[in-house]
């Protein structure tokens, strides 16, 4: 599924309250968190910057278009494994989020 599709089917679907971190002081709160595999989680960007989430593992190739102050991007993951997600523009920021 393309970025472009993650997004569009995250904002017409959203994605449980209890699965969303924020990006805010050019970091990810909370910068750790565990779901099932096939979970989504949202990522809201809070932030008075520009964004860019990428994922690179063996199971889950995500990298998502600039995300403006106030958009989110929703992420599915649809296998068990530990996965760093990453702000391109930002590359010391760190969401780290383990799949069981």
């Amino acid at each position: 599924m393309s970025a472009a599709a993650v997004l569009a089917f995250g904002i017409a679907h959203g994605a449980d309250a209890a699965h969303t971190v924020t990006q805010q002081g050019r970091a990810f709160h909370p910068g750790e968190v565990t779901l099932d595999a096939g979970d989504a989680l949202t990522i809201h960007n809070r932030d008075e910057f520009i964004h860019q989430i990428y994922v690179k593992s063996d199971s889950l190739n995500f990298d998502s278009d600039e995300q403006q102050p106030g958009q989110d991007v929703v992420l599915k993951f649809p296998a068990v494994g530990t996965f760093a997600v990453r702000c391109h523009i930002h590359p010391k920021m760190l969401l780290t989020v383990h799949v069981k």
